[in-house]
């Protein structure tokens, strides 16, 4: 593995003293938010995460390299290449490698690679899910593939709000994923709080998640487990005003017959762009508190 993964050195000895490490998505950061605003979130992240006694490995590919944990200057550097790199999902990661190339890491490539590195928690802003419309495009992201194959907590606010929500739990009760809400029974909606889904299980303590992920092994079960962190109040958005400007940005996708991969950054940046600093305000924030929980959701499991 040394040829193609790079640990920083914060993240090498962390896991040689066996220190709480979390792996953390860089399309969440650095795609969807812009330079230099997306380093400077990057590095508020880093300092969260240290805070709970942590150390953060933000994933992603640099210059053919597979890099876990990523120094300040790394940071600026990938940060300033924002909509240079090619979005890297699982799939994707041996053609960047093999090429040479930089790329930004979605939440299902992410998990692959903590999974490899043995980093048990994941932190991203929000996963991937059955898009609207998928019994006839077929259009369901690899993230929650790879949280059924991949033995890694994730923590994130719920599924991207442009999703089917609805379809989105089923496919994840479908396949045995424990879906999980901290401090909360209703499925967080992205930016807003608001989904009105109710979700399977309530956990009011890093605690108790350590002790279910702990059980889980133990018994042999296979498939990851969600834990679900709702956005904080002051930042969160408007639910009524988000799925407006989500049903014009679908409708405005068809006009621009945009399809495919492509789909998903067209009605995120459609939607941001509609609601205005608030969104941006509120994608920032939820990534570094997500990133703290999963720090506390790590220090309790070692």
């Amino acid at each position: 593995m040394e040829q193609y993964i790079e640990y920083s050195q914060e993240v090498a000895e962390a896991l040689k003293n066996n220190k709480p490490v979390i792996a953390i998505e860089t399309g969440g950061t650095f795609e969807g938010i812009p330079y230099p605003d997306n380093v400077e979130t990057a590095l508020k992240v880093m300092e969260a995460v240290r805070k709970e006694g942590a150390a953060a490995a933000y994933i992603s590919i640099m210059a053919g390299k597979i890099k876990v944990g990523m120094s300040d200057a790394e940071l600026e550097d990938f940060g300033k290449r924002r909509g240079t790199m090619p979005k890297a999902s699982k799939r994707e990661i041996p053609l960047i490698l093999a090429k040479g190339e930089y790329g930004v890491m979605t939440l299902a490539a992410t998990m692959v690679v903590a999974d490899i590195a043995n980093i048990p928690v994941v932190s991203g802003g929000g996963m991937g899910g059955v898009h609207r419309g998928a019994e006839v495009t077929m259009d369901i992201s690899s993230d929650l593939e790879e949280i059924a194959e991949r033995n890694v907590i994730v923590v994130c606010s719920g599924a991207k709000s442009i999703l089917d929500l609805n379809l989105t739990m089923e496919y994840l009760e479908t396949k045995s994923v424990a879906t999980v809400g901290y401090k909360t029974d209703e499925m967080p909606a992205y930016m807003a709080i608001e989904s009105g889904i109710k979700l399977p299980c309530k956990m009011e303590t890093v605690e108790e998640v350590a002790k279910a992920y702990r059980i889980k092994n133990e018994l042999g079960i296979k498939t990851g487990m969600i834990l679900m962190n709702p956005i904080s109040k002051e930042y969160a958005v408007d639910a009524a005003q988000m799925n407006e400007a989500i049903n014009e940005a679908i409708e405005n996708s068809k006009k621009d017959n945009v399809k495919g991969k492509a789909i998903t950054g067209y009605l995120m940046k459609y939607v941001k762009n509609k609601m205005g600093s608030d969104s941006m305000d509120a994608q920032k924030n939820m990534i570094i508190e997500n990133a703290a929980l999963a720090a506390r959701v790590a220090g309790a499991m070692s």
